[in-house]
């Protein structure tokens, strides 16, 4: 069970510059597997880096490295922000 205080939003919804936990993704099929491969696993922490100007792609920092990935990749990957 997921404390008060431990709310889950999407990676879309976290602000720049902050930090979160990655806890699951919606993804099912190739475009999970593809945001695995890239380090996007449940346990990871995440921060987002940058987002372009209209919104589309996002900056995100996860497994060591700097990763460009679209808005809608980014909604479907449920995060929980740290403080």
């Amino acid at each position: 069970m997921q404390d008060a205080d431990q709310k889950m939003i999407r990676l879309s919804e976290l602000p720049a510059g902050r930090r979160a936990t990655i806890r699951l993704h919606g993804e099912e099929g190739a475009a999970g597997l593809m945001l695995m491969e890239m380090g996007c696993v449940p346990g990871s922490t995440v921060q987002v880096e940058m987002i372009a100007p209209l919104g589309d792609p996002v900056a995100i920092r996860v497994a060591g490295y700097r990763l460009g990935i679209r808005k809608a990749d980014a909604a479907q990957i449920w995060v929980t922000p740290q403080a």
